[in-house]
């Protein structure tokens, strides 16, 4: 028992060389999440009928849908229709599911800066585009910080839904040492202690970012 105890033990690193993976699929799904995100929040707030009917159908329907149904749905889409690679789905449908929940974060956000700011920008002239990316969105933006980071830490945690696709981050790494080893509880703890740790890291930067770009006074 204690021989295999110390297999798990000496499988560390090999878990560890999943860490680059997960933080890979992390960073593009969120910031590609962010961008139509941000996107799917403009168009709720200043779009017309149409836009602001189609992000708050698309908001509503994939933030009903399950992270794995998704994770499939792309998972086949690619391998029958597209073609991409289960990396590239699981991005894309981490993406796809965080857009939504970045599209209320950052919604919630811009709606939050007084309207008279816009109406003043107006007054001196901008165009209403201007406003927005001038006056309203410097502000909403770090306003949304401390949700984001919240909604980052999720991502990372859900970047382990890539080991049903057989994609080597760290819990499929955990997997495989499972089978070779048979020692579950242990390796399943030592994989919750790296994600532990890695989210750890991620609130803490984030605390950081969120201290350094707070508006004064709010």
């Amino acid at each position: 028992m204690s021989m295999r105890y110390t297999e798990v033990f000496n499988s560390i690193p090999y878990l560890l060389q999943g860490v680059g993976t997960t933080l890979e699929i992390t960073i593009y799904a969120l910031f590609l999440g962010a961008f139509f995100g941000l996107l799917l929040a403009l168009a709720r707030v200043y779009g017309g009928n149409i836009s602001r009917r189609f992000a708050i159908l698309y908001s509503r329907i994939i933030r009903s849908l399950p992270l794995l149904v998704i994770l499939f749905l792309l998972f086949y889409l690619g391998t029958e229709v597209i073609n991409f690679s289960e990396f590239q789905a699981v991005i894309l449908a981490l993406a796809i599911h965080t857009s939504a929940y970045q599209s209320e974060i950052f919604r919630g956000s811009i709606q939050s800066i007084s309207k008279g700011q816009m109406e003043a920008a107006l007054a001196l002239g901008m165009s209403k585009t201007q406003g927005i990316f001038t006056i309203i969105l410097p502000q909403a933006l770090r306003r949304a910080i401390p949700y984001w980071g919240n909604e980052a830490s999720i991502v990372l945690k859900d970047s382990s839904f890539a080991y049903v696709l057989g994609v080597l981050e760290i819990l499929r790494r955990g997997e495989f040492v499972i089978a070779r080893t048979g020692q579950a509880l242990i390796t399943y703890i030592i994989v919750g202690i790296i994600y532990l740790i890695l989210t750890s890291i991620l609130t803490k930067c984030l605390s950081i970012g969120e201290r350094k770009f707070r508006i004064p006074g709010l």
